[in-house]
């Protein structure tokens, strides 16, 4: 009895130690793959063919504050180093050398084998597009095929073709990053570094050329010095390889053989040699370049994206801290004694969809600053569940002058207006790349990409949320007022329902494939959230939210990624001959993309809109419009300061 109850006991304790340590394989795997597969929740770009007319068809699209899957794959990651030992030394192995499973290990963890050739990768640093976060694509599999290698393609060319203007082929490399990448391919070139450890990145250069001459001199009869003096420059660089990763490591006497490798292919060069062997080696280290920069840019994408989707942890130590202090506080204090200004429709009401506390206070203290009378203004802030506390204990203790701010629960909204309506969670304006290209031109990889902000599904529900309101000003959170826009609330739009600025770098005709074919002018131009002018009235007569909704149903959207794609062509359609144009002076957009808006252009608007994912309270911001934004962050709030909040 004794020993059968020893062995069950023995048996139960290794059945404890086995789900204990699943239980520690399963904490880990969860939140890796949770990580990885985040940003893969949201659209994130268009693709068009820019035919003649601006007659377009319109074959993928995706959001910019999101992106593709920029991870790289098992399958990319070993297929890059099976090709990478095709370049091992050729008389000896190295010890230290790393197998494709081990390098994917290491890899994954962040770190990099030592003995990696080559050595000179380096991601672009880093600091959510958005997206991209960037988010997925419409489709899961619309990454454009790979170009085949210029080098292939100029070897198989004529003569004309092996030199090709340089600067249209940067200006290709650049669109198709471009398509694939959206605005990480912005911000990476305006922060390209400069080249270090040019020695290394030499010898690593040589050392590729002596080995693609290498095989073809040692058939050659009577070449048996040059042979022998090859082989020993190439193992003199590679045992200078092994040892030094950067300039700094190389031994003093570098320089001479360096030199002496340089004769030796010059010797080489002079000979006759089968050029189809050599020319096969080089096409193939091309090759093994141009897919391990690949594989490091998809990374260096993947780590931009995060940085635009996550949010930061000083920001949420703000909202923390407002939070738990809103609770501590007497309601009483919360609560502002203006109740009959909401809804009067005597008073200008402005409506505001936001989650970011910092870029909301931003947008209405920029408002109210520059208008006249600052006392006849509403603000109607509608948030989620989540910011809704601090959002109304910030603004508690920070006033706007004399202008009224209402904050509002859209999840409370949802339910007692909406009842099972299927809704989903709060949404934003929404942001979209374009990309389109000529087929009258020699090449699809010249691109012309445009950005483009919408209005989200939440915005679609204003009529019903203000039920006594006959106008409203909407603003995005991403809005800087730099003058009195209080003319709008007077401005006769003709019997339309949205006034806002066209975008006519997007004519609808380019979206004809998700547009359909009749109903609209292909003419017509898109428009543009972020300043917009809503009369609510011409809203209910016209049913735009249930045009809205029918448009919805009609596009197929099976999952989330698909729902917030789908608000694109939804929007453009169901106002379609609903918009008055603004006056295109009044707004300046892009500046969360665009690098090359001029200062005085900036200066004379009425309004900046930071749309793109480069937002002005993150790290990733495009630094020379961050203080048109700083000018209006409010200054000396101690939960500022405690959080270490400094944008």
């Amino acid at each position: 009895m004794a020993t059968g109850s020893n062995r069950l006991w023995r048996r139960r304790g290794i059945g404890q130690a086995a789900a204990v340590l699943a239980l520690v394989v399963f904490s880990l795997l969860v939140p890796l793959a949770f990580l990885l597969g985040l940003h893969n929740r949201f659209p994130s770009g268009y693709l068009v063919d820019d035919r003649s007319q601006q007659e377009t068809t319109f074959e993928n699209y995706h959001n910019v504050g999101g992106g593709q899957d920029q991870t790289p794959s098992e399958d990319d990651q070993r297929r890059v180093l099976n090709l990478m030992n095709r370049f091992a030394p050729p008389f000896q192995k190295d010890a230290n050398s790393v197998s494709p499973d081990e390098y994917m290990r290491i890899n994954n963890t962040g770190s990099s084998p030592s003995t990696l050739q080559p050595k000179d990768h380096t991601s672009q640093p880093i600091t959510k597009d958005e997206a991209s976060i960037s988010k997925g694509p419409l489709t899961e599999n619309n990454v454009a095929p790979k170009e085949p290698s210029s080098l292939s393609n100029r070897i198989g060319g004529e003569d004309g073709k092996k030199n090709r203007d340089k600067a249209s082929n940067a200006y290709e490399t650049e669109s198709s990053c471009e398509l694939e990448f959206g605005s990480y391919c912005l911000w990476s070139r305006e922060h390209r570094e400069v080249m270090k450890d040019s020695v290394v990145k030499r010898l690593k250069d040589q050392l590729f050329v002596a080995r693609a001459y290498y095989p073809s001199i040692a058939k050659l009869q009577g070449q048996e010095n040059l042979t022998r003096e090859l082989k020993l420059k190439i193992q003199d660089h590679e045992r200078m390889l092994s040892e030094a990763v950067s300039d700094p490591d190389l031994p003093p006497f570098v320089g001479k053989n360096i030199k002496r490798l340089d004769e030796a292919i010059a010797k080489a060069k002079s000979c006759s040699v089968d050029c189809n062997n050599v020319d096969r080696k080089l096409r193939q280290i091309l090759d093994l370049t141009e897919d391990e920069t690949h594989f490091h840019m998809k990374q260096s994408a993947f780590l931009y994206q995060l940085g635009v989707q996550t949010m930061s942890k000083s920001f949420h130590c703000l909202s923390m801290r407002l939070t738990v202090e809103y609770f501590k506080s007497p309601l009483s204090d919360m609560e502002h004694p203006f109740a009959h200004k909401i809804d009067s429709p005597n008073l200008q009401h402005y409506v505001i969809f936001s989650r970011n506390i910092l870029a909301l206070s931003v947008t209405i203290n920029s408002t109210v600053m520059n208008s006249e009378e600052s006392d006849t203004i509403v603000f109607h802030v509608i948030t989620d569940k989540e910011n809704f506390y601090s959002m109304k204990h910030w603004f508690a203790r920070n006033s706007y002058r004399k202008a009224t701010i209402h904050i509002q629960n859209f999840d409370e909204l949802k339910a007692n207006l909406f009842g099972n309506l299927d809704l989903a969670e709060l949404s934003v304006s929404e942001e979209f790349r374009l990309s389109s290209h000529t087929i009258a031109q020699p090449t699809p990889l010249q691109m012309r990409t445009k950005y483009l902000s919408v209005f989200g599904h939440s915005h679609f529900l204003l009529p019903d949320i203000f039920k006594n309101l006959k106008k409203v000003i909407l603003l995005d959170d991403d809005v800087v007022v730099q003058k009195d826009i209080s003319f709008l609330w007077n401005l006769d739009l003709g019997g339309k329902v949205n006034g806002a600025t066209q975008f006519c770098g997007v004519k609808l005709g380019q979206l004809k494939p998700y547009l359909g074919t009749s109903g609209y002018e292909s003419n017509s131009c898109a428009w543009m959230s972020g300043l917009n002018i809503v009369d609510l009235e011409k809203w209910r007569e016209h049913d735009i939210t249930g045009i809205y909704r029918r448009f919805l149903h009609q596009l197929q959207h099976e999952n989330e990624a698909g729902w917030r794609a789908a608000t694109l062509p939804a929007s453009l359609l169901s106002f379609h001959g609903q918009i008055y144009a603004l006056d295109d002076a009044l707004v300046q957009q892009g500046l969360g993309h665009d690098y090359g808006v001029p200062e005085d252009t900036i200066e004379n608007v009425a309004a900046l809109h930071y749309n793109g994912n480069m937002k002005p309270w993150l790290d990733l911001g495009i630094p020379k419009y961050k203080k048109y934004w700083k000018k209006y962050l409010t200054q000396e709030e101690r939960f500022m300061d405690e959080c270490n909040v400094n944008p």
